[in-house]
């Protein structure tokens, strides 16, 4: 099976191509601008350089969120053009499941944060082992004084994404010694076509029609009416 894999929630867009668990390509590019600039040359690329056509993608991951509303809506239109045409199915991947996928070769708590703007974090709490992500504290928008206070004493807990900096200080007053910040790549491309491979596999995948984004809260302009 190969997948196609896009995330466009965070500044750092990537997009990732695989065949079965196995990651042929993966272009990440870090900008302030808008995804939709660079989003279809990106995957014309990517796809042009390994030799396949989008007519031999036989599935497609995609996060629909949490994370920047524009990204969302960019990275949803674009694999829902494709899945649309082609028929494929496609896989949603929340970006904060992808984030924790990272530390998927070792047994540990992970704290994927992101950056929810007006002080807030998109975050959860995941136990993740080889069988994949676990949720321990939901996913959801949350103040960092709340979110933290519902993570568990005692036990090392490894934060990950750009929330951190939302955080500030209160971390390392949360959790204290337990505290890992981890230094590994943002781009989550390759994570996410990891799980909707799973997905995907399992016939879980949905329509083009049935994609939906997960936001978690109002936009800011929603809120203003």
């Amino acid at each position: 099976m190969r997948i196609l894999a896009v995330d466009t929630t965070t500044p750092h867009g990537s997009v990732a191509v695989l065949e079965e668990d196995r990651l042929l390509a993966e272009i990440g590019i870090a900008s302030a601008t808008t995804h939709s600039a660079r989003l279809l040359s990106s995957i014309h690329f990517l796809l042009e350089s390994i030799g396949i056509e989008i007519r031999g993608i036989d599935g497609f991951a995609v996060t629909p969120g949490p994370g920047s509303f524009t990204g969302i809506r960019i990275g949803l239109s674009t694999v829902k053009s494709f899945a649309f045409a082609s028929g494929r199915p496609v896989a949603a991947v929340s970006s904060l499941r992808a984030l924790a996928w990272k530390f998927r070769d070792f047994a540990v708590l992970a704290a994927p944060m992101l950056d929810a703007k007006k002080g807030e974090i998109y975050a959860a709490l995941f136990e993740v082992s080889a069988n994949g992500p676990a949720e321990v504290v939901p996913q959801g928008a949350y103040s960092p004084d709340a979110f933290l206070a519902l993570l568990p004493t005692g036990r090392p807990i490894t934060i990950i994404g750009n929330g951190i900096e939302i955080c500030g200080d209160k971390i390392g007053v949360a959790l204290g010694p337990h505290a890992r910040f981890s230094l590994r790549s943002p781009f989550m491309a390759a994570e996410v076509g990891l799980l909707g491979r799973e997905i995907l596999a399992a016939g879980e995948g949905v329509s083009a029609e049935a994609l939906e984004p997960l936001y978690f809260r109002k936009s800011q302009a929603e809120d203003r009416h």
